[in-house]
């Protein structure tokens, strides 16, 4: 592993589609920057073209009679969207009379997504290597958080602090929000489950910033974890084992470290039989469809203070709904972690998301305040999984997988090595171990032979790319109903395909 810049001029290229637009991508590193440069082009169309579509904006919304409530609506998109592409069909006619037809849908494509959408950013928005779009005023580029290169500068600069406001003021306006001078901070999500933060001057000195938090439409497995080398296999089958027997986990990291993305991963792991309910503030989680799975939400209040749904009503309402197992978005105040506590020593087990750099700290945050947790209570919790984030490589790791002792303490079973970019396992299995032989029936031996059985089926996915969410479920689902079954087909090194999900060959 190396921190030092990529080697100058092309790092990288490829292209995707916004919507109906070809678009390309080429990152590039020059001596003059320390940062890629993110140069993204639509093919076909030159800014003597976007010159010309933009004074055809007016004229555009001049046509269409639309009232403030098809704008908004969310169901109605799609409808709206068709009869703006009609009459800007029409005006393409009427202004390009040599161009294809096929060019004119892309113009037309592009006419619209920048008026429904969010105009510059729209197109960034649409790639799925990137994690973040953030705007930091009209006086600089539009930066881009990319998965592979890290923080890029983009060729994309908003021409005011205007334009930035519209932006922020429409996606406010199409959930009943509102960003102002008075109410100059703004949280959102827009239709596609991506999160927005917007705030405006003089409280952003610089000018006024939007940034996305784009949602994954493919949304994280094991395999995918496992490809990126952020947690071992042997490690993955321990935490496999560990939610196989109901025990509880807490997901712990720093900002941006890939908490909600390990907890999704590991999702598939439930058994089919279970029922699951994840309690989120922004939809983040996608389980495999097979599973009996029931999605819940928070919401804020609206703007007379009224129809508020906490994470802390939703928590106490699932408890009342027969849960098997409950996955939650993030703790954050006391009595959310006494309903959840109370969960597990009441037999639910519960995978949570938390905001702690490494093992202990998550047991300091959880014992103190604003959480304040009796340290007597955290024996319900079998373990804690620490994700990392390296800013500097660029990297995302399992720094720890601890076990928690009697009385709240903690055991590092494994942490990662950064010399060797290896996880290791630094100490044996304690508590974890006397708690699979009393309720698993599980020798020593047997727990190790279990976690080898499981680390097969874990590389023998990761070889043949199963990497679906819901083909991910299949696989572990099919290994429930007959581990021989299964184990036969991976000691076989026999080739995934559907046949061999729920219902075998």
């Amino acid at each position: 592993m190396s921190d030092q810049p990529a080697s100058e001029g092309l790092i990288d290229e490829y292209s995707f589609l916004a919507g109906e637009i070809p678009v390309n991508v080429k990152i590039t590193q020059s001596k003059k920057d320390f940062v890629p440069l993110y140069d993204v082009g639509v093919r076909g169309l030159g800014e003597g073209t976007k010159i010309v579509l933009n004074t055809l904006k007016g004229e555009l919304i001049t046509d269409v009679k639309l009232d403030a409530d098809e704008l908004m609506n969310p169901k109605m998109i799609e409808q709206v969207t068709r009869k703006f592409e009609e009459k800007a069909m029409k005006l393409l006619d009427k202004h390009f009379l040599t161009l294809s037809d096929d060019a004119k849908k892309l113009l037309a494509s592009y006419l619209v997504q920048s008026m429904l959408g969010l105009g510059e950013l729209e197109t960034p928005i649409h790639d799925e290597n990137l994690e973040e779009v953030v705007v930091n005023g009209s006086s600089a580029p539009v930066w881009v958080f990319h998965k592979k290169h890290g923080w890029c500068k983009t060729n994309l600069l908003l021409k005011d602090e205007e334009t930035i406001y519209e932006y922020a003021a429409s996606i406010g306006r199409r959930i009943g929000k509102q960003i102002t001078v008075l109410n100059p901070l703004m949280d959102a999500t827009l239709t596609d489950g991506s999160r927005v933060n917007a705030t405006l001057r003089p409280i952003s000195v610089c000018g006024n910033t939007i940034t996305i938090r784009k949602f994954s439409k493919n949304p994280w497995t094991i395999t995918a974890v496992l490809e990126r080398n952020t947690i071992s296999p042997e490690s993955a089958s321990l935490i496999w084992l560990c939610m196989q027997n109901e025990l509880s986990l807490i997901i712990s990291g720093g900002t941006a470290s890939g908490k909600t993305s390990f907890l999704n991963s590991i999702g598939c792991f439930f058994p089919p039989s279970h029922r699951i309910i994840t309690i989120e503030d922004t939809s983040e989680l996608t389980l495999p469809k097979h599973m009996q799975w029931v999605p819940m939400l928070t919401r804020q209040p609206n703007p007379e203070g009224k129809g508020e749904v906490t994470m802390l009503d939703l928590l106490v309402n699932a408890l009342r709904q027969r849960p098997d197992r409950l996955l939650v978005g993030e703790i954050r105040r006391q009595r959310e972690a006494e309903v959840l506590f109370e969960a597990m020593h009441t037999g639910h087990s519960v995978y949570a998301t938390l905001h702690a750099d490494n093992a202990g700290d998550t047991i300091t945050r959880l014992t103190n305040p604003p959480i304040s947790i009796p340290k007597s209570m955290l024996d319900a919790l079998a373990g804690i999984v620490v994700q990392f984030r390296h800013r500097r490589l660029g990297i995302r790791r399992m720094l720890e997988f601890a076990e928690i002792l009697r009385g709240g303490d903690i055991n590092v079973i494994a942490r990662w090595d950064l010399k060797t970019d290896s996880i290791k396992e630094i100490n044996e299995l304690s508590v974890l171990a006397d708690t699979l032989s009393l309720y698993a029936g599980l020798s020593r031996k047997e727990i190790i032979d279990d976690i080898a059985g499981k680390t097969k089926v874990l590389k023998w996915m990761l070889k043949n790319q199963i990497r679906d969410v819901d083909n991910v479920g299949l696989v572990i689902a099919r290994y429930y109903r007959n581990i021989d079954e299964m184990m036969e087909i991976v000691n076989k090194n026999e080739p995934w395909s559907e046949e061999l999900g729920l219902y075998g060959k």
